[in-house]
């Protein structure tokens, strides 16, 4: 149980201090779909690296969408939640010490936090981060299926993210992720008034993401194992069918 509750603290960290890092160091330059890509070849690395240890969740939304389909114990779940919040914010803390102490200009000007009011109101921004963080739910739960995509999952979800960043940086800066917004945010603390958008709106994405699973595709497909490796000797339950492939 420790070494999942590690791995999902430590994915959350990377993709986090790498992802928004590569917002803050160079935006700039490599621009909003450089960036969207570093968000999503960064988590379809940390998908195949610890996908085998914890199923590399590394969101509390997809954790949730996990847990309402059946792949994942309450407690457990819970622990994740924990572990991923604790990684975001050590990355956050990683990125001020980058700027403070490390001559890294912020290119982002707010250390790479989410926001809404420039480009998009409240409501909006509601908006398209639930469905943002739907349409990730949605790939991680039906690609890691016992049904699903195999081993391409992660590639799928990799491209995903980065698919729903680009989308989404001109409008709230692209949270769909709960950690990745309260890490940034902890140690900027302008972004913290509206840092409660980027954990409601992603975990209604979830719950969202597990209503049109239930409406367009059986749920008795959905393994009851936490997503993992598909060689992964690792088992929560019993279950003949085999475990589905790495995730998010």
């Amino acid at each position: 149980m420790i070494h999942r509750i590690s791995a999902e603290a430590l994915g959350t960290f990377i993709l986090v201090f790498f992802g928004v890092g590569s917002a803050i160091y160079g935006i700039d330059t490599i621009g909003r779909l450089g960036v969207a890509l570093v968000f999503g070849l960064t988590l379809l690395a940390i998908a195949y690296a610890l996908g085998p240890v914890s199923g590399a969740h590394v969101n509390p939304a997809v954790t949730l969408g996990v847990l309402l389909t059946g792949g994942i114990r309450g407690a457990e779940a819970a622990a994740f939640m924990v572990a991923q919040l604790v990684g975001g914010i050590l990355a956050g803390g990683a990125l001020r010490l980058m700027v403070s102490f490390g001559g890294v200009h912020d290119q982002t000007g707010g250390l790479g936090t989410n926001g809404y009011g420039e480009t998009v109101w409240l409501g909006g921004a509601l908006w398209i981060e639930v469905a943002m963080t739907a349409m990730l739910v949605l790939v991680v739960l039906l690609t890691t299926r016992c049904d699903g995509a195999g081993n391409l999952a992660g590639v799928a979800i990799g491209l995903t993210l980065a698919g729903m960043v680009a989308v989404g940086i001109p409008l709230t800066g692209a949270s769909l992720n709960p950690a990745r917004s309260l890490g940034p945010a902890v140690f900027h603390p302008a972004a913290l008034s509206q840092v409660w958008v980027f954990f409601v709106a992603p975990l209604a994405g979830a719950l969202l993401a597990v209503g049109l699973i239930r409406a367009v595709s059986p749920l008795r497909h959905v393994s009851a194992h936490p997503p993992v490796h598909p060689h992964s000797r690792h088992h929560e339950h019993h279950d003949p069918r085999p475990a589905p492939p790495v995730t998010t």
